[in-house]
């Protein structure tokens, strides 16, 4: 374990080392600018490297620096600033970061309708319990998600999905995490929005362009330009995980897993009852409770109805399961019980189980219902009555398994819960839509204790006008020649305007972290390319290197690309060498586009440390240490830098 002191001696050798190296370097190169720009360079990789402040605010850090060299130019020999004053600031208006947060947006818009919940209960019902079968569906969907929102932000959709599988399968999540989030990275190379690298790629051809003379200027690239070597990247990581997942991925105990924060899970061990859990039966023709009401079924089974499918959609929440309901032949029930309740139920009625919640996966799952406690406060009307007298369940959307009364509780095993009257102060442990939960929040008969649960209200009513204007961001930045942040700022206020998401939503949807750290690099990539500094680094590479072939230097651009990302943000490292890859492109006889797309791409291989948002977003969850990233992200580096290289030969 790293302590804090050494960790401060590590840092500051380091910042001894680079210093020195800078200094050195000082008395290689051809003018003061690049010197000075060499200097900055060095910085911000020890800033970025050793963390020494949050990556944003070393970024702002070197755009305030670039600024105050127009006040010290003269005592710095230069005879003016390393960026001008008048372009420090491009970066926040440029069309790379406007396009970003459009994408937040329309990312956000798209998850707050219910669709990214729908296609995660579709891969969990055709899964299967198997590693073959379930990592191809999950990482593959990740994938794609991620080709059209932020990679984190697919990752972070599919964790309580993938916690879900894992407790139904009995798969560890750490056998399911790690080839989640390696797709989920994978993905953002699919389209030129599907990551942060790429949607700035375009802006920096644009900059470099401006240097270049006519005959050797840089075409763009499409939305669908690098689909191809996207695609044969995750299904590069899909296979490698299919096939060697077995040797590289770690067996973690599930104990301190997301499930472990399941409110199934919560509810037993507060109560005692170990084996209570949901299940879904169906009523076979002629059975015996066909004509039997909600509410004789549970009084003599003691256990809970808490949705019912008759033929008609779901029925769950307020004014879904009343308890005079009658049950038919062939209704689906989602039932609360012990697993020896509900064996004798079963042993009783002869219903039909089955293994997994399939009907009801979505509407139980851990984001849209779960268990809460609310207090009877005084004063409220609901004292004196009992939970059959108001309906609980049908009103309030509120099925009630126990009351908590001082040190005693009785809970709907023991039986009579429901005719209980309430007193002030009674806690009431009930399973609920947190749909419904929210709106109890505004009524004074209620206090709710249980505040760590989504507070979303998924709008499914909107889906499809989301996907409209989904549609018609797509079309215009596929058959017209408007600039990409336009195109997707109609998609994205399109869907603030038609209430898909509220404003106030789509300002937190947006990454101002991510925003601010690429608004800030981009004077520095000015710098860089204005000064010379990149051409003389080609230079001085292309030396080192001496007469080999072209793919062997677009090789080595592609390993410091990947280098680079390890030790920085992804975003730093595409500033940085998009100049210079084009220098050497230039000084090579290459494509300069090509040799940029390399870096563009490269920039994603970040698997062997957990760096990375969404290595770090895993990282937890799944139980991971450091060698597990080291032993399997070492192999999907090198076959990551393989079939890129590959197929970007191919195909350009």
């Amino acid at each position: 374990m790293v302590t804090p002191r050494l960790r401060i001696s590590i840092t500051g050798l380091a910042g001894v080392v680079l210093a020195a190296f800078a200094l050195w370097l000082a008395w290689q190169v051809p003018s003061i600018e690049i010197a000075w720009v060499m200097a900055v360079l060095a910085l911000t990789v020890f800033l970025f490297a050793f963390e020494v402040v949050a990556v944003d605010v070393a970024a702002i850090s070197v755009m305030v620096l670039l600024g105050l060299t127009t006040l010290a130019a003269p005592w710095m020999g230069l005879e003016t600033g390393l960026v001008p004053l008048a372009n420090l600031f491009d970066g926040f208006g440029s069309n790379a970061v406007i396009s970003i947060i459009a994408v937040m947006i329309i990312g956000a818009a798209l998850d707050k309708t219910g669709l990214m919940t729908w296609v995660a209960s579709v891969i969990m019902r055709i899964g299967g319990s198997t590693e073959a079968r379930i990592i191809p569906l999950i990482s593959g969907t990740v994938g794609v998600i991620s080709s059209f929102m932020q990679n984190v932000g697919s990752a972070a959709l599919f964790l309580p999905v993938v916690s879900r599988i894992s407790a139904r399968t009995g798969l560890p999540m750490s056998r399911l995490l790690m080839p989640m989030g390696f797709c989920a990275i994978l993905g953002g190379t699919i389209t030129m929005v599907g990551s942060s690298p790429l949607i700035l790629l375009n802006d920096l051809i644009k900059a470099t362009n401006q240097g270049l003379p006519p005959e050797q200027q840089m075409e763009t690239f499409g939305l669908f330009s690098v689909t191809p070597i996207g695609l044969a990247l995750v299904a590069t990581g899909i296979l490698y995980f299919v096939l060697l997942g077995r040797f590289v991925l770690p067996v973690r105990d599930n104990d301190q897993l997301l499930r472990a924060g399941d409110p199934m899970d919560y509810y037993a061990e507060t109560y005692g009852i170990a084996d209570f859990s949901a299940h879904e039966a169906r009523v076979p023709t002629g059975n015996a409770i066909a004509g039997l009401s909600v509410d004789e079924i549970e009084r003599r089974w003691n256990l809970r109805i808490i949705a019912v499918e008759k033929g008609d959609g779901v029925r769950f929440g307020a004014s879904g399961v009343d308890r005079r309901l009658g049950i038919e032949q062939g209704t689906l029930l989602a039932i609360l019980a012990t697993e020896g309740r509900f064996a004798t139920f079963v042993a009783e009625t002869e219903i039909e189980t089955r293994p997994d919640l399939e009907t009801f996966a979505e509407a139980l799952s851990a984001n849209r219902a779960g268990i809460a406690e609310i207090v009877i406060p005084p004063g409220s009307g609901l004292v004196g009555k009992s939970a059959r007298d108001v309906s609980m369940r049908r009103v309030f959307g509120l099925s009630l398994l126990a009351i908590r009364r001082g040190d005693e509780t009785l809970t709907y095993a023991t039986g009579g819960v429901r005719n209980l009257p309430f007193k002030p102060g009674d806690t009431l442990v009930v399973h609920t839509a947190w749909t419904d939960l929210v709106r109890l929040e505004r009524n004074r008969d209620f206090v709710i204790v249980t505040t760590e649960y989504p507070h979303e209200e998924l709008r499914p009513h909107k889906l499809p006008v989301a996907l409209l204007f989904f549609a018609l961001t797509l079309g215009l930045v596929l058959f017209t020649d408007l600039m990409l942040s336009v195109a997707l700022l109609t998609g994205a206020i399109g869907m603030i305007l038609s209430g898909v998401l509220s404003i106030d939503e789509a300002y937190a949807a947006v990454s101002w972290k991510t925003v601010f750290l690429l608004a800030s690099l981009i004077p520095l990539g000015l710098a860089v390319e204005t000064s010379g500094t990149a051409a003389w680094i080609a230079q001085e590479t292309l030396s080192a290197l001496g007469d080999v072939p072209i793919w062997v230097i677009q090789a080595a651009l592609a390993v410091l690309a990947t280098f680079f990302t390890l030790v920085m943000s992804n975003v730093g490292a595409t500033v940085l060498l998009v100049p210079l890859a084009v220098n050497m492109a230039l000084g090579a006889g290459a494509n300069p586009a090509v040799f940029a797309l390399t870096v563009g791409i490269a920039t994603s291989n970040s698997f062997l440390i957990p760096t990375h948002q969404v290595n770090a977003l895993i990282m937890g969850p799944g139980g991971y240490r450091v060698p597990d990233y080291l032993r399997a992200g070492g192999i999907m580096t090198v076959l990551f830098l393989l079939v890129s290289l590959l197929m970007l030969n191919q195909l350009f």
